[in-house]
């Protein structure tokens, strides 16, 4: 008895094979709207204080010695912002872990189908949330946002980096920092969306969070749907016209494929691996507390009052200085997104082990030296400081990827990606861990605020000099480790001879279609910069 072959589904691979003439410029808008969507979980922040008093509306409802499991389950006292927090965490743990788990399946099935699945989760672990808040059940916005929506934003954030790279062989750090800028971006246009909807939901009895979710949730799907479905993949052995093939002797990319289960076996997975951990341990920390160090800094010199220490504040005095802490967070953020386009894209002139040299040799003199003496010094100098020591957290981030590329082949490049974001989720903890268990054994042991810093700065530098050398050490993959010559190969896999893969040529014209997309995209990121720049102009007046 014969079956009838199946047909391709709608979401199959088979069925996104881009067919000739078709622009690959309309890829990277596809990406970006999966990335501007998730990448809100770094602005979740903006939901806790009004979460903190969602029965008491004015003010929270506080239950003395409230235990955090009590927490999870109690319908009449308000949330503390530590309980909430949670729901960070929980993000970026399930972030790496669900990267590293189906990282795999989606180099098997496609970006379209893996795309829907993280809409799917992303956007439904968002609504499930606003259930969680409506019936204050704390532990359905964990079950919801932080678990469901985690699994969407790992599967979500190596989809479009995988699909990229493919189409890019030939600019793969621009392809990448187009892409990984979009989810830096996020937050940038989610946070003050989620403030206007909050306080357009406002009511007497209601601080508007759960019908600000299933608003999010709503549009966020219709745009990481539509990203989803524009997904193409390019056709076996496709190249850019006129590209001859990677140059080994200039960037070291590899011609050759990694195999997902022997990427881990081979020692640059894990020089990477320390790499990205280390480089992003030491900025993840600093950032997180980037507002209260400023103020405690430079105390009054924030508000016209060079005398006043950050202790003596008032309680105007502190809503002053705040203003202009969130100003300085406000221009890391632009700084942390911007960072992530030109070091990826500068990364393919430079390749991409000199470009992580820069980085972090260059982050280790800013932390090392030149922030510890900037202390009681220039305000601005010291701010432009830390902002470009964030552009090159978010460079780090859109690098690694095009660096997996140069070493392992585009074959499995979003697998193994998937498995090296472990590394963000070890960082997520210890560079928190770090600065604030120095800062706070500083302050209990009355050391002045302004000189509280110093020893974080350099523990920071510390970690970036070990990163450094960590890089120095990469070498291309040893030959045992390449796929046989007579293994299939991929879409775009520039493991190939430049010979041997038929050419064929791409229109480079915009459209109409393509220029719709790029509008879809770039006008909220435009409205998000002119948003988080109105916030930081608190800093030039």
């Amino acid at each position: 008895m014969t079956t009838e072959p199946r047909s391709p589904g709608l979401l199959d691979r088979e069925n996104i094979v881009a067919r000739p003439g078709y622009n690959r410029w309309l890829v990277p808008p596809c990406a970006l709207a999966i990335h501007l969507c998730i990448g809100m979980a770094y602005g979740f922040s903006v939901f806790w204080l009004p979460l903190s008093r969602a029965i008491g509306i004015s003010d929270p409802v506080v239950c003395k010695d409230m235990t955090l499991i009590q927490a999870l389950t109690s319908t009449s006292c308000d949330w503390r912002v530590s309980d909430l927090v949670w729901t960070y965490s929980i993000f970026f743990v399930v972030l790496g872990t669900a990267a590293a788990l189906w990282g795999g399946w989606l180099e098997r099935v496609g970006p379209r189908r893996a795309g829907v699945v993280a809409a799917c989760c992303w956007c439904g672990g968002i609504a499930l949330g606003a259930l969680g808040v409506s019936l204050h059940q704390l532990w359905i916005l964990w079950l919801g946002t932080g678990l469901l929506g985690g699994i969407g934003l790992g599967i979500g954030y190596i989809t479009p980096v995988s699909t990229l790279i493919k189409w890019f062989p030939d600019r793969r750090g621009m392809a990448t920092g187009m892409a990984i800028m979009g989810f830096g971006g996020g937050a940038m246009i989610g946070s003050p969306l989620a403030d206007l909807l909050m306080r357009h939901f406002a009511s007497a009895s209601d601080v508007g969070v759960w019908q600000c979710f299933l608003v999010l949730a709503l549009v966020y799907a219709v745009f990481m749907l539509a990203g989803a479905f524009g997904f193409r993949v390019p056709p076996e052995h496709w190249a850019p016209a006129g590209w001859e093939g990677p140059r080994e002797e200039r960037t070291a990319i590899s011609r050759h494929n990694v195999h997902l289960r022997d990427a881990h076996k081979t020692p640059q997975f894990w020089l990477i691996w320390g790499v990205l951990l280390l480089n992003v341990s030491a900025s993840i920390g600093i950032i997180g507390v980037a507002s209260p160090m400023l103020q405690e800094v430079f105390g009054g010199r924030l508000i016209d009052k060079p005398a006043t220490l950050f202790t003596a504040f008032s309680p105007a005095d502190k809503i002053a200085a705040a203003a202009v802490g969130a100003g300085f967070v406000g221009i890391i953020s632009l700084f942390n997104i911007g960072g992530r386009f030109l070091w990826a894209t500068s990364s393919d002139r430079l390749g991409r082990q000199l470009t992580f040299g820069v980085m972090t040799a260059f982050g280790a003199l800013l932390y090392g030296f030149v922030a510890p003496a900037l202390i009681g010094g220039s305000i601005g100098l010291f701010i432009l400081t830390f902002c470009i020591c964030a552009s090159m957290y978010g460079g780090g981030f859109s690098t690694v990827p095009a660096y997996l590329a140069d070493l392992f082949g585009t074959r499995f490049v979003g697998a193994i990606h998937g498995r090296i974001l472990t590394a963000w989720s070890t960082a997520g903890v210890l560079g928190p861990f770090i600065v604030t268990t120095i800062r706070d054994s500083r302050i209990a042991a009355g050391v002045p605020r302004d000189q509280v810093y110093q020893p974080i700065y350099w523990t920071l530098a510390a970690l970036l000099v070990v990163a450094f050398i960590l890089n120095l050490l990469i070498r291309p993959v040893d030959a045992r480790f390449h796929m046989p010559e007579d293994a299939p190969p991929t879409a775009s896999d520039a493991a190939a001879p430049a010979a041997a893969r038929p050419q064929i040529a791409m229109r480079r014209d915009t459209g109409r279609i393509a220029l719709l997309a790029w509008a879809a995209v770039c006008i909220p990121i435009a409205w998000g910069i002119y948003e988080t720049a109105a916030k930081a102009a608190v800093l030039l007046k």
